[in-house]
């Protein structure tokens, strides 16, 4: 098995969903995402046989044959991507300003006071260093 692709780019609104199926276990199948989904959500086997395909491609995903099962295994990490993602909307919608993501992430989300709490701490930590 070679080295996984690197991949930098954003995922599609499916691909997104299967991933976040998939980043809840260490390794999935076919059939794992597929009963995973929402049972509104009416997706055939072989789509998301194929779209799983498709994030192997990408190097998003690995695929090891276990007799005549195929599990996957994620190369991305959740957080890995999140990082990646906020990047990309920090470059491309706040034309490379973090503190105005952030500053409107503050404006329209409503946070707890704990929540709150949490990121004044993380910001006076950032400060200090």
């Amino acid at each position: 098995m070679g080295r996984p692709k690197k991949t930098e780019k954003q995922l599609t609104s499916v691909e997104l969903e299967l991933m976040n199926i998939i980043w809840r276990t260490p390794s999935c199948t076919v059939r794992d995402v597929v009963e995973a989904l929402p049972k509104e959500r009416a997706l055939a086997y072989t789509s998301v046989a194929t779209m799983m395909k498709i994030l192997e491609d990408k190097g998003v995903l690995t695929i090891k044959k276990q007799e005549k099962t195929h599990l996957f295994f994620p190369n991305l990490s959740r957080e890995r991507y999140e990082m990646m993602s906020l990047r990309h909307m920090t470059d491309k919608v706040f034309q490379g300003n973090p503190s105005t993501l952030i500053l409107r992430l503050l404006d329209d989300a409503e946070l707890t006071p704990e929540e709150l709490k949490l990121i004044r701490k993380t910001i006076e930590a950032r400060v200090r260093r």
